[in-house]
């Protein structure tokens, strides 16, 4: 035996030997020739508002303290916690010692019944298979796009909209098509532009209700009306709504939010949601799917492919996934009744202070957290964009609001209204200073005020 491993060694030896031998030479010019490069999936991929943010030129005036009405996060400035409630059931899961390992990619089942149970309604029931849980909404939006599209398709957004959208699909190689939504309207849906650009290609349409950046909530009647779009193309086209319903019950008193899913019979809907906003609790990660397919259009394929892309990743964290449950079934409405009253009163100071400021056009909001201005750059000729009138208002008032033409949607900006109602009135006084400095009178209006 050892002779016999002798004679194999010897051959592999003397076999390795006779190859042509590479020169030192070689080696140096074959390092040289590298090339590594960036993946196309990197080169394509772009947050536009990180793009322009970080081409702004930000440099707060230093005699006045910064104001942030940019940042879609909730607890930055620590006056809108979560529930006790909320942190108990963390701790509970924790002290557990039941979570610390890996679950299974789409969530323990557990927690999936228990997101099943608290979503289900009459018109849209759902059990835990219909449920696939994800670090965070984000991801959730991720993986729905990933599973419905190839290279070469499109989707249809909503414009103003989440820039996340745009980012996620054309890193893929998935066309991008906006839609346009009325401010005149409430930020309605131009339901003629929708039905303009669908195509063969067209295999997603995404509906964000209620709106980020626009607070927008929409009836009963108008998400009816876009599920009658989608269905006098259903004999050609088919396709299926990603729901973006993070906000949703994030609503102020005077509105209801529905769910689309609750009123579609037909239309197949994957919709998407999380912890992250209504529970206040972003960086926790806890998205979810819920997959509405009651005529079966999905069927099996589009749920493997949920699966499958969710085993990518074992996203969602294992111990909010212990805590979910009690999370779910024990947070008290007065908790969602205190945080909802008061984005309404923010909203409303906002509103009300900028309706009165020559050159703006607040749109007052209905929900989620978010108040979109107009600007009238006719009377702000020194400034060349929103880009260039908000990157001045840092500089001059130290308020910062993000100009929409990162949600493809200029001379408007973004005010979150999370921020403490003194800081929301001291916000609101500075963008009235900083307009009264740089408005100008059209020419014919110069000419009434002679008269």
């Amino acid at each position: 035996v050892i002779l016999e491993w002798f004679i194999v060694l010897w051959i592999s030896v003397h076999h390795v030997s006779a190859r042509v031998p590479v020169s030192a030479a070689k080696l140096k010019a074959r390092r040289q020739r590298w090339n590594v490069r960036a993946s196309e999936m990197s080169k394509n991929t772009l947050n536009p508002i990180r793009a322009i943010v970080d081409g702004m030129k930000l440099t707060p005036n230093p005699e006045k303290p910064m104001i942030a009405l940019s940042i879609g996060d909730p607890t930055v400035f620590g006056n809108l916690p979560t529930d006790d409630s909320v942190l108990q059931a963390m701790k509970d899961a924790i002290d557990s010692h039941k979570f610390n390992g890996y679950a299974p990619s789409v969530g323990y089942l557990q927690s999936r019944e228990a997101v099943a149970n608290f979503y289900s309604q009459a018109g849209a029931p759902l059990e835990a298979k219909d449920v696939i849980l994800t670090s965070g909404c984000s991801q959730a939006i991720e993986l729905a796009i990933s599973a419905l599209c190839n290279p070469g398709d499109n989707i249809l957004v909503p414009c103003p909209g989440f820039s996340l959208y745009k980012t996620l699909a054309v890193s893929v190689g998935v066309q991008v098509k906006f839609y346009n939504l009325l401010p005149e309207k409430s930020w309605e849906v131009d339901l003629q532009h929708l039905e303009s650009l669908i195509d063969d290609r067209t295999t997603c349409l995404i509906v964000n209700n209620p709106s980020n950046p626009c607070g927008s909530v929409f009836t009963k009647e108008h998400l009816r009306n876009i599920l009658a779009v989608d269905l006098r193309f259903a004999s050609r086209h088919c396709i299926p709504i990603l729901a973006d319903e993070i906000y949703g019950d994030m609503v102020f008193p005077s509105c209801e939010f529905h769910s689309l899913a609750n009123l579609s019979s037909d239309v197949p809907i994957l919709s998407c949601g999380g912890l992250a906003k209504r529970w206040l609790v972003p960086g926790w990660r806890m998205g979810w799917i819920l997959i509405h397919d009651r005529n079966n259009i999905f069927g099996s394929e589009i749920r493997e492919a949920l699966v499958k892309l969710s085993q990518r990743i074992l996203g969602a964290c294992t111990v909010v996934q212990g805590a979910l449950e009690s999370i779910l079934n024990n947070t008290q409405a007065e908790f969602y009744q205190s945080t909802i009253g008061f984005l309404k009163s923010n909203s409303e100071i906002c509103f009300a202070e900028l309706s009165t400021v020559p050159g703006l056009n607040p749109v007052m909001p209905s929900g989620a957290m978010y108040l979109m201005v107009g600007i009238e750059m006719e009377h702000f000729p020194e400034f060349q964009n929103d880009v260039d009138f908000t990157e001045r208002l840092v500089t001059e008032q130290s308020v910062f609001c993000l100009p929409a033409t990162a949600f493809e949607y200029p001379n408007f900006f973004r005010i979150v209204v999370t921020v403490p109602e003194e800081m929301m009135v001291e916000a609101c006084g500075r963008i009235r200073e900083f307009c009264a400095r740089h408005y100008r009178p059209l020419s014919q209006e110069s000419n009434d005020l002679d008269q």
